[in-house]
């Protein structure tokens, strides 16, 4: 009789709703690592941030040059004690306060800093910190609340994901059990001082260690049938995408230890868009995929299936590839943007306003659609090289864009050409549905796309990424000196269709 009471509560306690406020709207920010080769200067870094609406950043340092340039934006800013500063800071409340002294209090008033991480994934990279991690917040918030700045700066640590184990179902997730000594004060700490837990989410990496029993759509936020969604048994609570479950994991591990009121922030996610032959899925569309979804997925505010609507605000990791980075090729290519400030690809925004476009120039490309089918996109780049009078000799054998020789390829220069000479005039980038808008340079090697525009647009609806250079089907362009009859009447066909 005793165990199944003990069971009834059990079962009662995963339903019960967690008390997390829900009283704000959730927000979309970025990271912005240091190894880069050819990173921008901190004015012209949040003249990037401002050109994409971006109004929340966490820097891994508090960098003076950085946080005097976000002076006066209003960019919500968190800052950083790095790892090998937390053991110093966790000596002593005097130490803690000089930290605040050098690092806060001289942009405090000017710029809008707003959290403070002290170390990043302590428990996880920095072990000999880990027992004094505690003590290492606690001391910073104590300088804060003595320089009269506690109520404007939260406190708290970014932790990996990989913190919370058996993730999956959602409602039997716990603490790593070596770990609790170091995670209760800490969950006390955050609760007492009403602040969140920072939590490193990569559905990329669960997908990877996985070896194949998570699907990839399942990942992306792709949409799933209703028999492939994830289900907990326990709650019966349906899981569409990897970032929830891990996020629902993290509210039933602080639940099991009876904390039910702290809120979370994801202080990273993503995806990379480049891998070695070992990351097949480390991909430019995969990345899009992912980020993009992400953000919709975020500021729709939808929450979690365990808490349906509570906000939950997640930074991007991460403004830049860092090309400097060691380790595995995927390590350095998690940006949205390279180290000088071109997109690496333009996010599919439809419903999300005008976040995170990837415009930097206002130069605009018109291209073949990425998946439009090969046999409209022949037709339509044989119209354009015909009655269309661009000049395809550059896409001829032995010809700068000749290669690579794929009908999107070709297309692509054609459809371009075609729209610089119209003046990007209305529906000259449409070409029977098959052509799009870009701002995402797609020049290679001596084949030069020349750009369209050069006024500050901004795009806020689906302009998508160039189509992907890895696509195996193949065409040729015809002989444009001695065009048949045939090619001929297509063309005029193709011109009645467009004009």
């Amino acid at each position: 009789m005793a165990i199944n009471i003990f069971i009834f509560i059990f079962i009662f306690l995963l339903l019960l709703p967690l008390t997390v406020s829900a009283d704000q709207d959730a927000f979309v920010g970025v990271n912005i690592g240091t190894a880069l080769s050819d990173m921008s200067n901190p004015t012209q870094i949040v003249v990037l941030l401002k050109s994409q609406q971006i109004r929340h950043v966490r820097l891994y340092d508090a960098d003076p040059a950085m946080l005097f340039a976000l002076a006066g934006t209003g960019i919500q800013v968190t800052v950083t004690v790095p790892n090998q500063q937390v053991l110093a800071i966790a000596q002593s409340n005097t130490t803690a306060a000089n930290w605040i002294s050098r690092n806060i209090l001289p942009y405090a008033s000017t710029t809008n800093i707003t959290a403070i991480s002290v170390g990043n994934e302590v428990l996880t990279t920095t072990p000999n910190a880990a027992t004094v991690l505690v003590f290492a917040l606690k001391y910073i918030h104590s300088a804060l609340t003595s320089a009269g700045l506690a109520s404007q700066i939260k406190v708290s640590t970014a932790h990996s994901s990989s913190i919370i184990l058996d993730s999956f179902p959602p409602s039997q997730a716990f603490f790593n059990r070596t770990l609790e000594p170091f995670i209760i004060p800490l969950l006390e700490f955050l609760q007492s001082t009403e602040s969140y837990l920072m939590l490193n989410v990569y559905p990329y990496n669960d997908y990877m260690q996985a070896n194949g029993a998570i699907p990839l759509d399942y990942a992306l936020f792709r949409p799933l049938s209703p028999e492939k969604e994830a289900v907990d048994l326990n709650t019966l609570l349906r899981y569409t995408n990897v970032y929830d479950a891990v996020l629902d994991a993290a509210y039933f591990a602080m639940l099991y230890l009876n904390y039910t009121n702290i809120p979370i922030v994801v202080t990273e996610s993503g995806w990379p868009s480049k891998g070695d032959v070992s990351e097949p899925d480390a991909t430019v569309d995969n990345a899009n995929t992912y980020n993009s979804n992400l953000i919709k997925h975020v500021l729709k505010n939808t929450g979690t299936p365990k808490r349906p609507g509570v906000a939950i605000s997640t930074y991007i990791y991460e403004l830049y590839n860092e090309d400097l980075k060691p380790g595995l090729t995927s390590e350095k290519n998690w940006g949205l943007f390279n180290p000088d400030g071109r997109p690496v690809y333009v996010l599919h925004l439809t419903d999300s306003g005008s976040v995170l476009t990837n415009d930097t120039s206002g130069e605009r490309y018109c291209v073949a659609k990425n998946g439009a089918d090969v046999k409209m996109v022949q037709a339509a780049l044989d119209w354009a090289c015909g009655p269309g009078k661009v000049n395809c000799s550059m896409m001829l054998q032995g010809e700068p864009c000749y290669e690579p020789d794929t009908v999107v390829a070709h297309a692509s220069y054609a459809f371009n050409s075609y729209y610089n000479q119209t003046g990007m005039a209305d529906g000259s980038c449409n070409f029977n549905g098959v052509a799009t808008v870009t701002t995402t340079d797609p020049s290679h090697g001596g084949c030069v796309f020349p750009a369209s525009g050069g006024s500050n647009v901004t795009f806020t609806n689906g302009t998508s990424m160039v189509p992907s250079t890895n696509m195996t089907t193949s065409g040729s362009l015809p002989q444009y000196n001695s065009v048949s009859v045939s090619k001929l009447a297509q063309a005029l066909l193709w011109c009645a269709v467009f004009l």
